[in-house]
Order: structure tokens, then C-alpha cells, then sequence
């Protein structure tokens, strides 16, 4: 899907036209842009994250010459996608990950106890 099918389909679910759909996308992603431009994230819950990801510079090597080259510092904008938008995509991972955390529960509480009964003892 490209940007003129997305238009599209603005238009077609929320009865606008074409251009009042296009406004309402550019206007969308000109506020997402500038919040990360900022500094700021930008949270869509179920959806995702965008934020800006700074780059520390570092040293490279150029593969043809082999010569050692600095790489400048970057600021990229990032994102993360939420939980319901990675189930969607793949929900046998979803699946997996909900299963394995029962199994994670029981063995915090394991640990806590050890700790727990060192503390008693220590007090005695």
C-alpha cells in the first residue's frame, strides 16, 4: 500500500473526499515528524512508538581501501511497535510469548523466597 492508497481508503471508510483524506494523512504524519524532529515521542497505545534515536559517533573501516574512517554522530528517528501490532502481524509469536510468561512468574516467586528466608535469618 502506498500513500495514494491510503488516501484511498481514508476517503472510501470515513466518506471524505480525496483531498480533505490527504490533508488529514499529511497533517498526521507532519505532526509525528515534528514532534521527533523535537525530541518528543510520539505514542500511538496498540499502534507503536516513534521516537529519535541518537547515534553515538564511532570509527569505521572502508571496505574497498581498507582505511580507518570516523563516522559523525546521528540522530535517527526510531520506531518500536506495539504488542496488539505485532500480534496482528504474527500471531503464533504472540502465542509463544503469552505462554512462556506463566512459566516466568513461578520461578521470580522461587527467587524471591530464598532472599526472603535470609532476610528471617538475619533478624534472628
Amino acid at each position: 500500500m502506498n500513500k495514494t492508497d491510503l488516501i484511498q481508503h481514508l476517503a472510501d471508510k470515513h466518506t471524505l473526499t480525496k483531498a480533505e483524506a490527504g490533508r488529514i494523512l499529511d497533517t498526521l504524519l507532519d505532526v509525528v515528524v515534528a514532534s521527533v524532529k523535537k525530541g518528543d515521542a510520539v505514542v500511538i497505545p496498540g499502534f507503536g512508538s516513534f521516537k529519535q534515536h541518537a547515534r553515538a559517533a564511532r570509527n569505521g573501516v572502508n571496505p574497498s581501501t581498507g582505511a580507518k574512517i570516523k563516522i559523525a554522530a546521528a540522530k535517527l528517528p526510531k520506531f518500536t511497535p506495539g504488542a496488539t501490532f505485532k500480534a496482528a502481524v504474527d500471531p503464533k509469536a504472540a502465542a509463544r510469548k503469552a505462554a512462556a510468561k506463566p512459566a516466568a512468574k513461578p520461578a521470580a516467586k522461587k527467587a524471591a523466597k530464598p532472599a526472603a528466608k535470609k532476610a528471617a535469618a538475619k533478624k534472628k
